[in-house]
């Protein structure tokens, strides 16, 4: 267990730099070739429109798959690949369609490590791990993001690409060196273990049944249909001002979310055990319109660290917590992870339309007005989780 655990964390160290690609790079390289926020943020909400499509499908298969894996190397190897289209284009079809490859390569890559960690760890181990793991995870894209800075501000994008695919290399090799007999994979989709044979999968139909999902669903809906511009516009804000350079001021908005993130992965394991999951959401959506207020009111460079320590306190608290509660809400019904595609599915509607949304109000009215009204969606949720409360404690 000790090799795997080892491999695991080695794992989600390296993996999120491999997904990202020269994601995190994409808006400030496109401005930088001439494209307008609005049709940056297009092109980036129809690579997250096919991820959404493909969430709950990735999900069912890694449930049903017994090379969890692989579902992780084959994947992680098409994402790097798909981001070496956009140097070699910046054409708005060939960026399109390498956006849309990344999403549905990537689709698959976190129901994946889910299962592998829940089947390694079980029930009674899953949250916990799942906060190491993301703790390792947001440490790495903190590494990635500074050694990205610094290669694209010393030899240009195709050195930040390079580095996503050093980093494929290692999460590939990471993978593959945790045994495979560690994996359980009735207990990775949420059964019993082998001596109960009995226990069998229930119909998809669980998923819209079951109150406290959907709940769970709506409330990440909204938040992520404010989050998920604000990072990029905001560092198209910046930029646009000529307050710092492109490349660094990227990787440092990226550096200081990443690092607060590690923090408040380590906080969530012990709020969690003290306090519930449920308490843990509410604080993580409640970040996003104190952040959207800093973000409208200081379009500078050292705006940086009230803006992203606050998306590293929302982010990092909800990548414990959401996979955490989705385990105990569908445990026992062997759709653990068709039930985190379905979640992200959610998330990703509202991620997918949020580029677009803050995009276009940024070109129209400003980015002081994107940033609030981004800011704003987040309200609902707090609400939503609020008001069914009742529901959702019990599980939490």
């Amino acid at each position: 267990m000790d090799r795997g655990r080892r491999s695991l964390q080695a794992l989600n160290f390296f993996m999120a730099d491999m997904q990202a690609g020269v994601g995190p790079f994409l808006g400030v390289f496109l401005l930088a070739h001439g494209w307008r926020s609005g049709w940056i943020g297009s092109v980036m909400t129809l690579g997250g429109v096919a991820g959404v499509l493909m969430a709950a499908p990735a999900g069912a298969w890694v449930d049903s798959s017994r090379h969890k894996r692989w579902l992780v190397v084959i994947p992680g190897a098409c994402t790097v690949l798909a981001s070496a289209a956009i140097l070699l284009s910046q054409s708005f079809w060939p960026v399109a369609l390498s956006q849309v490859a990344t999403a549905i390569a990537g689709a698959a890559i976190g129901p994946a490590v889910s299962g592998i960690t829940l089947g390694m760890f079980r029930q009674s181990g899953f949250a916990r791990q799942t906060g190491i793991n993301q703790a390792y995870n947001h440490a790495g894209n903190a590494v990635g993001a500074g050694l990205s800075g610094l290669l694209g501000w010393k030899l240009g994008l195709p050195a930040v690409f390079g580095l996503a695919v050093a980093f494929a290399i290692a999460s590939i090799a990471s993978v593959l060196s945790i045994p495979r007999g560690s994996i359980d994979d009735r207990l990775a989709r949420g059964l019993g273990d082998r001596e109960h044979s009995e226990d069998r999968a229930r119909g998809l139909s669980v998923l819209l049944g079951c109150k406290p999902l959907l709940v769970l669903a709506a409330a990440l809906a909204f938040f992520h249909l404010g989050n998920a511009a604000m990072l990029p516009l905001y560092g198209l804000a910046v930029v646009a001002a000529k307050q710092s350079n492109p490349a660094t001021f990227v990787a440092s908005t990226i550096m200081v979310a990443q690092t607060t993130m590690v923090i408040a992965s380590i906080a969530a394991i012990q709020l969690t055990q003290r306090r519930g999951l449920w308490l843990v959401l509410l604080i993580s959506f409640a970040s996003l319109p104190i952040r959207g207020m800093l973000a409208a009111h200081i379009i500078h460079a050292w705006g940086v660290f009230p803006v992203q320590i606050l998306d590293g306190v929302g982010a990092g608290l909800q990548s414990v917590a959401v996979p955490a509660l989705v385990a105990r809400i569908l445990n026992g019904t062997g759709r653990v992870n068709v039930g985190q595609g379905a979640v992200m599915t959610a998330q990703g509607i509202g991620a997918s339309l949020s580029p677009a949304i803050g995009g276009w109000l940024a070109q129209l009215h400003g980015y002081g007005a994107a940033f609030l009204v981004l800011g704003g969606f987040a309200l609902p949720a707090v609400l939503i989780w609020i008001f069914f409360a009742s529901i959702l404690r019990p599980a939490a």
